[in-house]
């Protein structure tokens, strides 16, 4: 079987050049020929557990890091199959997913279904190795997964649905790390719902047509022309929380520089949106990996303390 890259994909993607031909609709399916969704997913997952690092003095533990990579790529490619299931008739009406394995009939319903569980099955075997406060939260995370496909349907904000469905991570990193939920978290929790409600409606820039055409709602449509202006409200709203956890959560003032970074990172791309060019959104969503590992750099640094020198901080 020979398949094109999809749209959204990088055209020298690793699925496309190296894959077996007959497992690229099964990557496809998952995603996995467009990694920066992976990357979305596990780093607030990281960022939770070097947050509960740092405020015991610690790096972040390398097994749970280790743990959150294979179980957020697992998760992440069962949530876009299921997506992919809801969609299937949406995703036909839309030039940039019409090629999608579903719709373009290269995996069948019950093929996908099968997928789905397959992953998801893997990915519960990751989770109740983290304690009981964690496997609730990722049991409990299951609701937010199944309805977000639903959200594009009946609110104009299915971007703010996937904030609190992708940052899911950051209370779960934290509660296996420490066996409890804390302030902090949260803190940090509620950023990354402003990040994704940024980032997400850049990305819906380049659906935008489409998605008045099939009656599809984001954002983006319900902000217009103050799609900019939206973003960069989120993206300060996201700062903000970030520091208010590094804050309240004690960390040192290492913290600060690779935050400032984190912000900046933010800004600039605020400062770049432009709504008719739909490749440049694309490029500034996958950017966020990078300000997310920035973010993850800050936390973690952040377990050095030096009392003496920024008061406000530990």
């Amino acid at each position: 079987m020979t398949t094109a890259p999809l749209p959204d994909a990088a055209p020298t993607n690793w699925v496309d050049r190296y894959a077996p031909a007959a497992l690229r609709p099964w990557l496809k399916l998952g995603r996995f020929d467009r990694p920066a969704g992976i990357w979305l997913l596990l780093l607030p997952g990281w960022q939770g557990i070097a947050l509960a690092g740092a405020m015991r003095g610690q790096w972040p533990d390398l097994r749970l890091l280790v743990l959150f990579a294979v179980g957020s790529a697992l998760m992440r490619a069962a949530g876009c199959a299921f997506n992919d299931i809801v969609d299937r008739d949406f995703d036909a009406k839309v030039a940039r997913t019409a090629s999608r394995p579903i719709p373009s009939g290269q995996i069948s319903l019950k093929q996908a279904w099968a997928f789905l569980v397959g992953c998801s099955l893997v990915s519960f075997l990751i989770l109740v190795t983290l304690g009981p406060v964690a496997i609730a939260l990722g049991v409990a995370s299951l609701l937010l997964v199944a309805a977000y496909p639903f959200m594009k349907r009946i609110t104009w904000w299915p971007q703010a649905w996937l904030g609190l469905t992708f940052n899911w991570g950051a209370l779960l990193g934290y509660a296996a790390a420490t066996g409890e939920i804390a302030w902090p978290a949260m803190l940090l929790y509620a950023s990354g719902i402003f990040w994704t409600l940024g980032y997400d409606t850049i990305y819906a820039i380049q659906d935008i047509e489409d998605d008045a055409l099939a009656g599809i709602k984001s954002s983006t449509r319900r902000l217009g022309d103050n799609t900019p202006k939206g973003v960069l409200v989120f993206y300060v709203l996201s700062f903000v929380l970030a520091l208010t956890a590094a804050f309240a959560g004690g960390l040192g003032p290492l913290f600060i520089p690779p935050a400032v970074l984190f912000g900046v990172h933010l800004s600039r791309q605020a400062a770049a949106v432009r709504m008719d060019d739909g490749p440049l959104a694309l490029r500034l969503f996958r950017s966020n990996r990078d300000a997310g590992l920035l973010l993850f750099a800050a936390l973690a640094a952040g377990l050095w303390r030096h009392h003496t020198l920024f008061p406000g901080f530990g």
